[in-house]
């Protein structure tokens, strides 16, 4: 067969169209969006501030990447210039930050050590038998968090910066107690005095039956002269820690007022010349954290409104007789998780939102507005679909407006119809902000094709004192109506599939998800419970912080002329509404989490599987509250999203 000229030109051209399309098509599909993966999510570097250097010129920090082969985190150390710039990887002995555990006239150096105190192992009591494991107690404080008292303690110890002595002064010798405080205290419990002549110190000094049920932290005043050791809050029987000085030397630290009562409002108090003054008692909130400004004229500090976490400011008037004033700092849709310091006329901090990994950003205190200096997980976000974050108001059963957070799935069509979870928070007061989670992501849930909905329900704080107590001896009360509320209200929406509603949970969001199969009457069609409280009496008996449950469930069970706690063992005791469950539920618990002991998972499930529920236990034989190993936390992730496309 032959072809005229004008037809081979017409194939060659033909050819040179079909190789554009293929080129473009192929880059297109290179350049093509992915959405959030449990694998993904595991790629999330991590930021962590160490510090400036001594003339606040250049900025430290660590960046922490998950290494799933090894099942631990790979760690690089970086420097940046404290206004932004260029960031250089650099070795770990070549961070240069300014050193608050060295006295300011470089003589000496706090550090902490474990020290100990008492016999209570077998190995301890008796010598001869040093292969017993037997644990000997005749008090309570027998465990806290995920460890076992085993009779040491941590403890402050100072030494000559040259000295080539390791041992240092203990300066709380033969007491058993903590500094720092036991589970999460860190070196943010002591700090130098301006002059060098005294250390002050956070430290519960209780024992036994008065450390479980009690939250009396107190802030001591060492003095390296007389050695003598004075409490200078011993009038407050509440929280006091986080001590720091200003420039001018006026001593502030945070303060709860009631004793037993961790989510109190948290104010911060300034000691000077004899002279304290509670600078936030007038404000209606709750203060996170806080650092002096440069002068010493004001105090900048981080606290939870309206569902995200912000920057305020409040000025330390001193002598002078000026009432002291809160003003709020910044605004927008994300949460600003530390203040690190102050560089002239700005704030270094870091920040997050639900899309987003902590990074450093400064904040102008003029303009107001913040500018990114760092953005480790560019790539990784550039690559995926994100999203779309909502806010809206629901009018609750007594008439509140409760913000809710609604998080739609990546490229959400409105004429699609998509399963659906209700998210109910831990704490139980804690915020329910624009907090980024490496397990309960509302990113990744998103990505997987669910609508999320995220209530401030009673007892978040960002809300006023009075929204935030609420809770309290009243959870299975009002807080419930407002889950309902909050899933009935977006359920409305035609996208919703209302035949594929969902709750999950975990702390008290747990304990929210195993009260809800009693009650939902039919809403949901699957459940997902976390660590969560099944049964308030046996949490009673093993929990190991006992201010907390003597709070939020108002005391003991055996206490029959209690009405708080009664309600709270019988009307809002989930195991009593078990007769009640009829929808299938995935139940996971951690071995070492002695918050919410081992029984509670498992009697749940136990439950669950003689009802004839479709029912799966995860149990982590070696996490605690939390999921913190890498390969173990994947297999949460993939256990989670399994479950819920099985059950929805």
């Amino acid at each position: 067969m032959t072809y005229k000229k004008s037809t081979i030109h017409f194939f060659v051209i033909m050819k040179n169209i079909i190789f554009i399309i293929s080129l473009m098509l192929s880059n297109s599909f290179l350049n093509a969006q992915q959405t959030m993966t449990p694998e993904l999510l595991w790629q999330v570097q991590r930021i962590s501030v160490l510090g400036l250097n001594e003339d606040e010129s250049t900025l430290f920090f660590t960046v922490k990447t998950p290494n799933i082969e090894e099942n631990n985190y790979d760690t690089k150390y970086y420097k940046m210039p404290a206004i932004g710039g260029e960031l250089v990887e650099i070795k770990e002995e070549d961070t240069e930050t300014i050193d608050k555990n060295i006295s300011s006239d470089g003589k000496y150096q706090l550090f902490n050590d474990e020290v100990h105190i008492e016999n209570i192992k077998g190995t301890d009591l008796y010598e001869n038998l040093d292969k017993s494991n037997v644990y000997v107690f005749s008090d309570l404080d027998i465990r806290h968090w995920d460890t076992w008292q085993d009779g040491s303690y941590n403890h402050l110890f100072y030494k000559e910066v040259d000295s080539e002595d390791t041992t240092g002064i203990d300066i709380m010798p033969n007491e058993p107690y903590h500094t720092p405080q036991k589970p999460f205290g860190g070196d943010e419990d002591y700090i130098w005095s301006p002059d060098s002549k005294a250390i002050y110190y956070v430290s519960k000094k209780l024992k036994g039956k008065a450390y479980a049920t009690s939250t009396n932290t107190d802030i001591y005043k060492y003095n390296l002269a007389s050695k003598s050791t004075k409490n200078i809050t011993e009038d407050n029987k509440g929280y006091d820690t986080n001590p720091a000085f200003s420039s001018n030397g006026a001593l502030a630290w945070l303060q709860m007022k009631t004793d037993g009562y961790e989510s109190d409002k948290n104010d911060i108090i300034v000691l000077n010349n004899g002279i304290k003054q509670n600078l936030t008692q007038q404000w209606d909130g709750s203060v996170r954290s806080f650092t002096w400004s440069n002068d010493g004229k004001e105090v900048y500090f981080t606290a939870p409104v309206d569902g995200t976490i912000q920057i305020f400011k409040v000025n330390y008037p001193g002598k002078k007789r000026i009432a002291p004033v809160v003003v709020k700092l910044s605004e927008g849709q994300f949460d600003v998780t530390s203040i690190i310091a102050q560089k002239d006329n700005t704030l270094l901090v870091t920040r997050t939102d639900m899309n987003h990994a902590a990074d450093i950003f400064s904040f102008d205190l003029k303009e107001k507005n913040f500018k990114q200096l760092t953005d480790i997980n560019k790539d990784l976000y550039a690559s995926v679909d994100l999203p779309k974050v909502e806010k809206r108001y629901v009018t609750t059963t007594d008439g509140q407006q409760m913000l809710v957070w609604v998080i739609l799935p990546p490229n959400f069509d409105a004429s699609k119809k998509y399963p659906t979870l209700l998210y109910a928070q831990g704490g139980p007061q804690s915020p329910l902000s624009q907090f980024y989670s490496y397990r309960w992501n509302f990113q990744l849930m998103a990505s997987q094709g669910y609508i999320v909905v995220a209530p401030n329900r009673r007892g978040m704080p960002g809300h006023g004192v009075k929204w935030n107590e609420a809770i309290s001896k009243d959870w299975g009360g009002q807080v419930m109506d407002d889950y309902l509320s909050a899933i009935d209200d977006i359920a409305k929406e035609s996208y919703v599939d209302n035949d594929r509603l969902g709750a999950i949970g975990a702390s008290f969001g747990g304990y929210s998800v195993f009260y809800l199969a009693g009650i939902h009457n039919n809403r949901f069609k699957t459940f997902i419970s976390h660590d969560g409280v099944f049964d308030t009496r046996s949490m009673y008996g093993t929990t190991e912080e006992l201010f907390f449950v003597n709070h939020d469930f108002g005391g003991a069970y055996w206490d029959k002329d209690n009405k708080n706690a009664q309600k709270a063992y019988n009307e809002f005791n989930p195991v009593n509404k078990v007769a009640e469950w009829n929808t299938p539920m995935l139940i996971i618990q951690g071995g070492k989490d002695y918050r919410v002991p081992i029984e509670q998972g498992l009697s749940a499930y136990q439950a669950a599987q003689l009802l004839g529920l479709k029912s799966k236990l995860l149990y982590f034989p070696e996490e605690n509250h939390w999921v913190l190993n890498p390969q173990n936390a994947l297999v949460w992730q993939h256990e989670f999203f399994k479950w819920l496309k099985e059950t929805l």
